[in-house]
């Protein structure tokens, strides 16, 4: 008989183990168009009073890690840049883990550029080892056909994430993995995407608040990123569905979160 999928009831929760650190999505868990959810804040402060380490990720590669914690801010949520974790910052990391000090022509906003600069690496559209791929809202032509172009000549794809499509207040936008297609149909190369649902990104997050895997839990609003990551990573998976995905969506999948819970405020009685 199929596993009936449902919101995890506080009695199912009460019997789970109490994770020992955090790793939590940003965008539909902890805020929702610049406003806090439901919850968050709590959260938050929670794990603080708690001294329980966590880390707050994103795939959003525009902003750096600084630009995240003065906005999450003004959303009513004080988390300190160095509990942030984005696709750009695990990029760079990467990048840095296999050529030191490399070179890169580079698309993207401040927050791949600065992560890159902080790894030591040189932005050039002259021979560079690596082209990087970012979300921007002013993808450009000509930046692109240089890309193109740069990857024909020899240079190693890589990109942020692979989400096709952004949100905005006017509807989706046109993301990294959109654009990233576009380069592979021209060029019949496909980039190493380092974002989530890759758990590199993970993996990078654990390692830099020093927490295993095994005594960790993920929560986030994707199951074909969140959960899959947390899953592959081996995280305690919990589903908020506050953000992308319905109750009825899970059933789609081929894997099921640990637990399910409406919104962020579920999760809470599991951090002691």
């Amino acid at each position: 008989m199929p596993h009936e999928i449902r919101v995890t009831t506080p009695d199912e929760l009460a019997a789970m183990p109490r994770p020992k650190a955090w790793l939590c999505d940003m965008d539909g868990v902890l805020i929702h168009e610049n406003l806090a959810l439901p919850g968050a804040n709590e959260f938050i402060k929670a794990l603080e009073s708690s001294g329980i380490p966590y880390l707050v990720l994103t795939n959003n590669s525009i902003f750096t890690r600084r630009d995240l914690s003065a906005r999450l801010a003004t959303s009513g949520l004080q988390i300190p840049e160095d509990r942030i974790w984005t696709s750009a910052a695990a990029t760079a990391d990467f990048l840095a883990s296999q050529s030191p000090g490399g070179s890169a022509f580079v698309i993207g906003e401040a927050g791949l550029t600065t992560a890159l600069h902080q790894y030591g690496f040189v932005m050039t559209e002259s021979d560079p080892e690596f082209v990087v791929l970012g979300e921007t809202r002013n993808y450009s032509f000509s930046a692109i056909t240089q890309a193109i172009r740069l990857i024909e000549g020899g240079a190693k794809f890589i990109a942020t994430n692979p989400d096709a499509t952004g949100p905005s207040a006017e509807g989706p936008l046109p993301a990294t993995g959109s654009v990233a297609a576009l380069i592979t149909t021209a060029t019949n190369r496909q980039p190493y995407f380092v974002g989530k649902p890759n758990p590199i990104m993970i993996r990078a997050g654990l390692n830099l608040i020093g927490v295993h895997s095994e005594t960790t839990a993920f929560v986030g609003d994707r199951m074909d990123t969140d959960m899959r990551s947390g899953l592959e990573t081996g995280l305690q998976t919990h589903l908020v569905l506050t953000g992308s995905t319905d109750l009825a969506d899970v059933d789609t999948f081929p894997f099921r979160p640990m637990a399910i819970h409406e919104g962020i405020a579920g999760v809470i009685p599991l951090i002691s």
